[in-house]
């Protein structure tokens, strides 16, 4: 039967329209006929469904003791029924409830509150009913329900948003789940979205779509309206708690419920985008469906750029609960002080008080956010949730040694090693960029049967014992141990240089040097090591050829070359994968550590069969956490993660740039000496107006850029070099505010001689 005849025989209406709306469940019409305007809904029939319509005007009718507010009303059949079934179809008429959507009008705060007020009436009225239908459904809109939501992550095609989703997913099981079940629970409308919500301009006047209403937390109610609230706003965080104001007058929040606020918000954001996801890849024509999905996408990133703690100081100042103080900084640093030596060093002369990270942000314990710039261990973003898992997984099923045989040992160096030239096909794994370095020495006085090692100027290549002495950056250092007899160091090769005693050096004025040195100790040095751009050294690439011609005059005396990847592999460059290849040449060792495990304690050392031929006739090499399986398994993911968001060309369009916009600026400001590097691994050298070393103004520029929440590095002999080498998650969004906050510090008041 058709709708027409259906309208006509079993609700007596005399019809004028008939149009077609946007549903999810049902399939909707808005009904125009003589005797008013209503909407007819048209189920697929089956018992349960029968259940929740009946369910449903009882809610309803229970609702309608709230007079000031309109709700849709059942309109009963001709033989008094709620509904009528045909066949395969279930038809239900419900009046049209008039007024302006929330999303059609602007968002005072007076009618923000005013939402919060009404769905805390809503809450309260609702609180005593009991209806099992609702108590038993499971549907992916409810909140308790977010792990129903991961199987359409698939639906999610750009990788990196699939991350952030994947991120607050795993933050939801890390810091709702556990506490779960101290939550109160009640029927609630569950969808207090702003094409739900009914207004007059002024304040709320009613609500339609009881579709997702479910017995469940009851704080999800807030939660809900707060976050369609807070899409498309700037501020968005204010809005929101305008909402939270309202609902608590009303309905007053437990603790625990003001406090579980910042995870759910972010859970039905993850559910929001997921579902649109899902209904761009099956019913693209669905505008119902996709109609939040852009203002999602936003307050999600904007939602990551909050610190969860200052969004619950703000929640907790709403609902008027007490604030927790944080620890002093003060009393921290005192406490560092009576248990650790003073070289032990801090970053900024205000250090930071760390609470968690996100991808390229970091939160500090008194609630702010800051933009990391300058943490290139965090190779693929702070707490990558594919990282995070890999690692979980792996610790909660087998954590050994190499003595023993397991799959993901295999699976990781085999990954490794596809990303290196053939000749480089053996790998010793141990637990830092140091130890590898440390054992990369040793293995080419092995081989060699020698012992001098060539070094660069300013290089860093460990802490460790042989580390230090092959590195001018520690033995040269205050308090330094000096040049070791069997190390040789060579000037560094800049092509740039603001050093007074260099400053007329080319490139090939280097080369020489270096090939001299190398004449006057032939047949004595076992190893040429240097960084690709040397990070401590002011983050220096190398000059054009200048590898070739070493690395033929090293191999010719009898040594092996090896090219220090600690902090510059994994496609941080953009152009390479490795630095390495920026000057055509392939190293008979390459080092690696740093971002190698994403922040896990991670280091390898990679060479050729000749290598290994030699250095395994001597004493057993055994390392007790080198290869573990919980290392090998974080990275593999952070291979994966490198591959699948495809990071190294975001590595080198970002970097390109952010390479641009600080030219720019050196072209503004004199005091800008230099910008150099590649990818996402960029120095700023500062310098005064006759072209000398600028340390003050690169360290009070670091410590302007930190008060700011930007936080940055500086290194070089002078320590004039703001070093720029975020984790890959850094976008051009991020660069734009970088260099934005630069110029304004360099414009204001800092020039100094």
């Amino acid at each position: 039967m058709g709708i027409n005849n259906i309208l006509q025989s079993h609700y007596k209406l005399h019809l004028n329209t008939v149009t077609s709306l946007e549903g999810y469940v049902s399939t909707n019409y808005k009904i125009e006929a003589e005797e008013g305007v209503f909407v007819l809904k048209v189920y697929q029939n089956s018992s349960r469904i029968l259940k929740e319509i009946h369910a449903e005007e009882r809610v309803l009718r229970k609702l309608s003791e709230l007079k000031a507010f309109d709700f849709p009303k059942g309109i009963r059949s001709s033989t008094g029924e709620y509904c009528v079934v045909e066949g395969e179809n279930i038809f239900r008429l419900l009046t049209f409830v008039e007024g302006s959507f929330l999303g059609e009008v602007s968002h005072t705060p007076a009618l923000l509150t005013s939402l919060g007020r009404f769905l805390g009436k809503i809450d309260l009225l609702l609180q005593p009913l009991e209806e099992e239908i609702f108590a038993a459904r499971e549907i992916s809109w409810d909140l308790r329900h977010l792990d129903l939501s991961i199987p359409l992550l698939k639906n999610i095609s750009n990788t990196r948003k699939r991350s952030l989703v994947s991120y607050f997913i795993q933050q939801f099981h890390e810091h709702i789940s556990p506490r779960a079940y101290k939550l109160r629970k009640s029927l609630i409308h569950n969808d207090g979205n702003d094409w739900n919500v009914l207004t007059d301009g002024k304040k709320v006047t009613g609500i339609i779509d009881f579709g997702d209403m479910c017995q469940t937390w009851l704080v999800s109610e807030v939660a809900i309206g707060m976050t369609y609230a807070m899409m498309h706003k700037e501020l968005p965080l204010e809005n929101g708690l305008k909402v939270l104001e309202g609902y608590h007058k009303e309905l007053p929040l437990t603790e625990l419920e003001c406090d579980s606020l910042y995870y759910l918000i972010a859970a039905r954001l993850c559910i929001s985008v997921c579902h649109s996801a899902h209904a761009s890849e099956h019913k693209p024509e669905s505008d119902y469906i996709t109609i939040s999905e852009k203002g999602a996408w936003k307050l999600l990133q904007q939602w990551l750029r909050i610190n969860p703690l200052h969004a619950r100081k703000q929640f907790r100042q709403v609902c008027g609960f007490p604030i927790s103080k944080t620890v002093p900084a003060s009393e921290i640093l005192s406490q560092r002080k009576e248990h650790f030596a003073a070289n032990l060093s801090l970053s900024y002369t205000n250090p930071i008080h760390m609470y968690g990270a996100a991808f390229q942000y970091m939160y500090d314990a008194d609630g702010n956010t800051f933009l990391d710039a300058y943490n290139n261990i965090m190779l693929v973003g702070h707490c990558h949730p594919q990282v995070v898992q890999a690692g979980q997984k792996a610790m909660a099923r087998l954590n050994t040694n190499t003595r023993y045989l397991y799959d993901v040992l295999r699976a990781y160096s085999s990954a490794l090693l596809k990303k290196l030239p053939p000749s480089l096909n053996k790998i010793f794994f141990v637990n830092s960029g140091s130890e590898a370095n440390d054992l990369a020495i040793r293995m080419a006085r092995n081989h060699t049967s020698k012992k001098n090692v060539m070094v660069i100027e300013h290089g860093y290549h460990g802490h460790t014992q042989t580390g230090i002495e092959i590195s001018p950056y520690k033995y040269q250092a205050d308090g330094g141990i000096g040049k070791p007899e069997d190390t040789i160091e060579t000037p560094l090769p800049k092509v740039y240089s603001i050093s007074p005693e260099n400053s007329g050096n080319s490139e090939i004025d280097y080369t020489q040097k270096a090939l001299e040195q190398i004449k006057e100790n032939s047949g004595t040095i076992a190893a040429f090591i240097a960084e690709p751009i040397v990070g401590c050294g002011g983050q220096v690439p190398l000059a054009p050829g200048y590898l070739n011609e070493v690395y033929t005059a090293i191999r010719a005396q009898g040594g092996l070359c090896i090219s220090d990847e600690v902090q510059v592999g994994f496609g941080r460059l953009g152009k390479v994968y490795w630095g390495f290849e920026l000057y055509d040449v392939i190293p008979d060792i390459v080092v690696i550590g740093k971002p190698m495990g994403n922040g896990h304690p991670m280091g390898a050392v990679i060479t050729t069969e000749a290598v290994v031929s030699t250095f395994e006739k001597g004493p057993e090499f055994f390392s007790s956490f080198g290869g573990n399986p919980v290392s090998c398994a974080i990275g593999l993911s952070v291979l994966n993660v490198v591959e699948e968001e495809n990071l190294q060309q975001h590595a080198e369009q970002t970097g390109d740039y952010l390479m641009l916009q600080l030219q720019l600026l050196q072209k503004k400001h004199k005091t800008i000496g230099d910008v150099r590097g590649h990818g996402l691994f960029l120095g700023m050298e500062m310098i005064t107006e006759d072209g000398k070393p600028n340390t003050k103004l690169a360290v009070d520029l670091k410590n302007k850029l930190r008060e700011n929440m930007i936080l940055v590095g500086t290194d070089g002999p002078y320590d004039s070099v703001i070093k720029i080498k975020p984790p890959m998650s850094f976008d051009q969004m991020n660069a734009d505010e970088l260099a934005s906050q630069i110029d304004t510090i360099l414009s204001e008041n800092m020039v100094y001689n």
